[in-house]
């Protein structure tokens, strides 16, 4: 998919998202989704992403698979540079701070997005980067 195809794509999902309540049909019908809000690492211009999440207690996973590309995606490398960040999750706004995730505990929490939604599974295998994990904390 090209940039301006992607780009329309998602700004489809998010105006859904909003429209609904956080819920959105097609792809994502049914699957937990969350908007992204980060700062561009080289721009630091405002960049929004629908991306899917695993909840885990009072933070919110989210995976750089990237559809199993060679790079990570870029909304990966804005968390690295600027963590903090928002997310919309339903009808809530919450300020969160991005920690990646690191071997056991990144293992086991990918492999069970990787269990609950095998795409994830396939993904990791057309690429030879380990996808990251990352999570969202609330700030307080």
């Amino acid at each position: 998919m090209t940039e301006d195809l992607l780009s329309s794509y998602n700004d489809a999902i998010i105006a859904e998202f909003r429209a609904n309540e956080g819920k959105v049909g097609g792809n994502f019908a049914g699957a937990p989704l969350l908007l992204l809000t980060s700062t561009g690492a080289k721009s630091g211009q405002q960049r929004i992403n629908p991306m899917m999440y695993l909840a885990d207690g009072d933070r919110w996973l989210v995976f750089a698979s990237y559809a199993g590309a060679p790079a990570n995606p870029a909304w990966y490398h804005n968390l690295v540079v600027h963590p903090d960040a928002v997310i919309e999750v339903g009808t809530e706004t919450v300020e969160v701070t991005a920690v990646v995730l690191q071997g056991e505990e990144r293992d086991r929490l990918y492999a069970k997005q990787v269990e609950l939604y095998p795409g994830f599974g396939e993904y990791q295998e057309k690429t030879s980067r380990v996808i990251p994990v990352v999570a969202l904390e609330r700030r307080s």
